[in-house]
């Protein structure tokens, strides 16, 4: 038992050893205890087969990507893969690992510029891609990249089988496979403003975050774990991908999310973990509350990305009988700093992130001189340990705002830290609304929002105002069409709760919200659409 904190400063917890395994080295230990079992379940590109791969397929068929990536690419370059969650991604992830190559994950909604940019950026020197998603024609923009690329020497499409999947498994051992500290993947921030960086990670962060995070939500051994979060960002194929590795379970891999389906799937294949964002357990609630739909095996529901609010949490505890775990990070972190875990307090659970992981420092600070601040008192969220990025890629200047001569890395979050090193999270650092000289954190009025039962979705954001200087500016996506009384509803909701500095002077409802990959509202198109005049105004 851990003695009570005096100040908002958490050491390191080193109770529990970090693990040595590279992420193919892991993969060929499961292959090794777990042949038999069923590893993933997904749908293949171009056919749209459902496909279910044993722990002994899965290591094969990763080896056979190895053996075909080291004719195209040596080891230590870069290829990228842009594709939906398709089943090939997750093999093609573990046959870069095993290879040697640094995964470059892409987001296959980019625009022709957008991709120029990421495999400029990262030198890659192979493109993988899937040949289409959703609507959208990869292959035709994928065509058109390698005249403005010239480190691109291969752009294979996954149809073309024979070029990323070779008939032996046998690909040659590098220094790299056997190496924790080698880099394995690169992971573009979904950043809310300006270029993206490329966040380089190594071996060691991902696999004992995975193993982390699913040990902190006591989830079992041989787990069957749902997956709809996006593949190239580190929720899906960090977390959910090797946490799922970890315990030998079963990932459901869904390529496209739809409520309906996806509790079909879980019902059918009685998945006992789920995966998501708030946005997807949110949906996932209200088709089960239209439909009648269950999940009756459901036990663990891990969610991150955003907040999420109390009232879904404890809905969730209703309608499916599975406890929430709210994780909190960043890219940057691999991506999880802390989490709640099983025998945390109803009232923790509703409304903290819960303490660091193992082998984790973390501290709150104050954003202007650094000092680490009193517990309870709000500060910029720092963490050091060995889950942290190797750094920004081709960015050092990036880099160093990021990570401190200390080594702390500075997440740009705010929270507070209690004397058990409990976290609650107040709000961002760029997203503080200044008016009339207070402090406003948007976090605390958007969770005040989300309990009035007329609201799904809330964002907070600052409008300039003549004489505040910045206004309290609330948009809101509703459960049903506004009403008349509505505002005046959520105005007088948000007065019995809220300092009145704090309640929203202008209100805008909108039909859903831009959002980044990992699922956090990019509220600078929120300001753009109002000051466009698109958001509908709350009369």
């Amino acid at each position: 038992m851990r003695e009570p904190l005096t100040t908002s400063l958490w050491s390191r917890d080193d109770s529990v050893p970090l693990v040595e395994y590279t992420v193919g080295s892991l993969l060929a230990e499961r292959a090794s205890t777990h042949g038999d079992a069923l590893a993933l379940v997904g749908t293949a590109h171009g056919t749209g087969e459902q496909c279910r791969l044993t722990y002994q397929d899965l290591y094969t068929e990763a080896r056979r990507v190895a053996t075909a990536l080291l004719r195209l690419a040596e080891p230590g370059e870069f290829v990228a893969l842009w594709a939906p969650n398709v089943i090939e991604w997750p093999v093609i992830q573990y046959g870069a690992a095993l290879a040697g190559v640094t995964l470059v994950a892409l987001n296959p909604v980019l625009r022709a510029d957008e991709l120029v940019y990421a495999v400029n950026h990262s030198g890659a020197a192979v493109l993988l891609h899937a040949d289409v998603s959703r609507d959208y024609d990869l292959a035709a923009v994928a065509a058109s990249v390698p005249s403005r690329c010239p480190a691109l020497r291969e752009v294979v499409s996954l149809s073309a089988r024979d070029r990323w999947l070779a008939e032996s498994a046998d690909p040659p051992a590098t220094a790299a496979v056997r190496d924790a500290d080698a880099p394995v993947m690169l992971q573009y921030t979904s950043g809310t403003t300006g270029l993206p960086k490329g966040v380089l990670l190594r071996h060691r962060s991902l696999v004992n975050v995975a193993k982390l995070t699913v040990e902190r939500a006591e989830t079992e051994p041989g787990a069957v774990q749902v997956n709809p979060l996006p593949m190239f960002h580190t929720a899906g194929c960090v977390v959910a991908t090797l946490g799922s590795l970890w315990l030998g379970g079963c990932m459901l891999l869904v390529e496209h999310f739809r409520p309906a389906p996806v509790l079909e799937l879980m019902e059918k294949e009685q998945a006992t973990v789920l995966f998501c964002v708030p946005a997807i357990l949110g949906a996932l609630v209200e088709a089960a509350r239209d439909t009648g739909g269950t999940a009756a095996a459901l036990r663990t529901v891990m969610v991150g990305g955003a907040n999420v609010p109390a009232a879904l949490i404890e809905t969730t505890r209703q309608v499916f009988g599975a406890s929430v775990h709210n994780l909190y990070g960043q890219t940057e972190l691999a991506p999880t700093l802390s989490a709640t875990g099983r025998s945390d307090t109803p009232e923790d659970l509703a409304n903290t992130v819960g303490r660091p992981l193992p082998q984790v420092e973390c501290k709150i600070v104050n954003p202007i001189t650094g000092a680490v601040q009193q517990l309870g008192a709000s500060g910029e969220i720092c963490a050091r340990g060995y889950q942290q990025m190797i750094g920004y890629l081709h960015d050092p200047e990036a880099t160093a705002r990021t990570v401190d001569a200390e080594g702390w890395v500075h997440t740009g979050d705010l929270g507070v830290m209690d004397e058990r090193g409990v976290i609650t999270i107040t709000g961002r650092l760029k997203d503080l609304i200044i008016r009339g000289g207070e402090n406003i954190a948007p976090v605390e009025i958007e969770t005040c929002l989300l309990g009035h039962e007329a609201v799904l979705e809330a964002a907070v954001i600052a409008l300039p105002d003549e004489q505040w200087g910045e206004a309290v500016t609330a948009v809101v996506r509703l459960r049903g069409e506004p009403y008349d009384g509505l505002r005046d509803a959520l105005v007088a909701h948000c007065r019995g709760r809220l300092a009145k500095y704090k309640v929203p002077q202008h209100w805008y409802a909108a039909d859903e919200m831009p959002v980044t990959p990992a699922g956090k509202v990019r509220k600078f198109k929120l300001r753009e659409a109002v000051a466009a005049g698109i958001l509908r105004p709350l009369g």
